[in-house]
């Protein structure tokens, strides 16, 4: 009963999160709107804005994923033969900078989609 009552709370502070990180997007492009214009410029910039944030979230965790996968592995293998940790390390650290390119290219992509977005023509005109 107590494992039902802590996964319904935790449930409920999932959808919670979920909400706010969906809605607040859309209170900041309310600006992107004057007045007597049409809610497309809303709209697009709601879009830009919870696709960036998708983008940048998301890949931050799949480089924190890479690089903790990594690190792991380095750590268990330097653990069973010590002797070899120097090449380990070379090893482990172009690894975590491999994952972490992964992070930078989200980072690219939610700058281009919030500064530079190339449909921004194609809606805004």
């Amino acid at each position: 009963m107590m494992a039902h009552k802590l996964g319904k709370g935790i449930l409920t502070a999932l959808a919670a999160v979920v909400i706010l990180l969906v809605s607040s997007p859309l209170v900041f492009a309310a600006d992107a709107i004057p007045a007597g214009e049409s809610y497309v410029k809303v709209i697009f910039a709601f879009g830009a804005m919870l696709g960036a944030g998708l983008a940048i979230g998301l890949g931050a965790i799949g480089a924190g994923a890479g690089i903790g996968n990594a690190a792991n592995g380095a750590c268990q293998a330097v653990g069973r033969n010590p002797g070899v940790q120097g090449k380990i390390m070379t090893v482990m650290l172009v690894g975590m900078a491999m994952a972490e390119s992964v992070a930078i290219y989200a980072l690219v992509v939610a700058l281009v989609l919030l500064y530079a977005n190339p449909y921004v023509r194609y809606f805004l005109g």
